[in-house]
């Protein structure tokens, strides 16, 4: 693949600079997790959690592939919601990227001073997070998560970088 090798940034416009940040993980929707995680058990990848919501509208499951590599399947469950409205317009396929931050208030304010329409922000017991609506230039819903220090599945710091180098290291 050959193209420029354009100075690489993270800045934005009015140069401030975006909290560090990895991908997380990838959330896929499906129908059913049981025939979905099939692929994904055929793939390599490990099933590491499983868990209906509280109100039982959908089931999300992680899976672990590799080192740091994690895949999410979510699947309705009960009644209508977000879930079975985005399968009966899209079908199942990818639905979400999750993006870790270090520091969700200030990624927040950074997308919406650059004009993005951050919605669902929430506090949940492990975590915070807020959604970028697909309704940007990539088509894609972003997820922002903010991991509480007490969280299980919390990641390693040493998995986060800044300018190439383990937010660990700084």
């Amino acid at each position: 693949m050959t193209g420029t090798n354009d100075e690489s940034t993270t800045d934005t416009s009015d140069g401030r600079r975006m909290p560090p940040a990895r991908v997380d993980h990838v959330g896929i929707a499906v129908r059913d997790v049981d025939s979905a995680e099939q692929t994904l058990f055929a793939l390599g990848c490990e099933r590491v959690h499983r868990e209906t919501v509280t109100d039982g509208s959908f089931e999300w499951a992680t899976y672990v592939l590799g080192d740091a590599s994690r895949l999410e399947l979510i699947a309705p469950v009960e009644g209508e919601s977000f879930l079975t409205t985005y399968l009966d317009e899209n079908g199942p396929g990818l639905h979400h990227v999750t993006l870790e931050v270090v520091d969700i208030d200030t990624a927040v304010d950074l997308l919406e001073a650059a004009g993005e329409r951050v919605v669902g922000y929430a506090v949940e017991d492990g975590w915070t997070e807020a959604f970028v609506s697909p309704r940007n230039p990539t088509g894609a819903l972003f997820q922002l998560m903010e991991y509480h220090d007490d969280y299980r599945e919390k990641g390693d710091d040493g998995a986060l970088f800044v300018h190439g180098e383990p937010l660990k290291n700084r």
